[in-house]
């Protein structure tokens, strides 16, 4: 069994005045990737919590390179979560003397990068693919009409030869009236 020493360096953004929700969605992206690629990703997403995320990230490599003398390139994001923050409550004024509530919720964004020494970066967990079903050969198609579509086939030249019913023939087209106009009051001027 070989030992793989890992070392691990983290950075914290505190208070960070957005929704956990929103910023877990980007987090998510980034995990497990390497640094560069992470850094990639985060500056083609159009989150806003994407440049909180990336704040962190910086922050992160900056610990590694200047505490620990790692080289930042060779790290890997070997976890970044949000956590919740306390909720500021606030309140705004509602029709007929009430009051709504509003909530500014806040997070805490935690990333942790890991290098390996020995040169094997760890990997991102890929699912393996699903199995593939062997498919069935194909029946041999018969050369004779089967007794079902002999049926189909008579009654369909039956249909044909059917005389059309009494309610398929075509009725005369309804015409309708022209109204007469009204007489037009005619203007007349009083002259006294």
């Amino acid at each position: 069994m070989s030992a793989i020493e890992t070392r691990e360096v983290r950075a914290v953004a505190k208070w960070v005045r957005m929704s956990p929700r929103k910023a877990r969605l980007v987090a998510e992206h980034i995990r497990g990737r390497s640094v560069p690629e992470a850094r990639t990703v985060l500056a083609f997403t159009q989150r806003a919590a994407a440049r909180e995320v990336e704040k962190v990230l910086r922050s992160a490599v900056a610990n590694a390179e200047a505490n620990h003398g790692l080289i930042g390139d060779n790290l890997v994001v070997a976890a970044a979560y949000v956590d919740e923050g306390p909720v500021m409550k606030r309140w705004r004024a509602r029709a007929r003397g009430r009051v709504a509530r509003i909530k500014k919720p806040t997070c805490h964004i935690t990333v942790k990068l890991a290098t390996v020494e020995g040169g094997a970066l760890p990997t991102r967990p890929v699912a393996p693919p699903p199995p593939v079903a062997p498919t069935p050969e194909p029946e041999p198609q018969p050369t004779e009409p089967t007794a079902e579509e002999e049926t189909r086939k008579a009654k369909a030249q039956a249909a044909k030869a059917k005389p059309p019913d009494k309610g398929d023939e075509e009725k005369p087209k309804r015409t309708t009236r022209s109204r007469k106009e009204a007489p037009k009051k005619s203007q007349t001027s009083s002259d006294s």
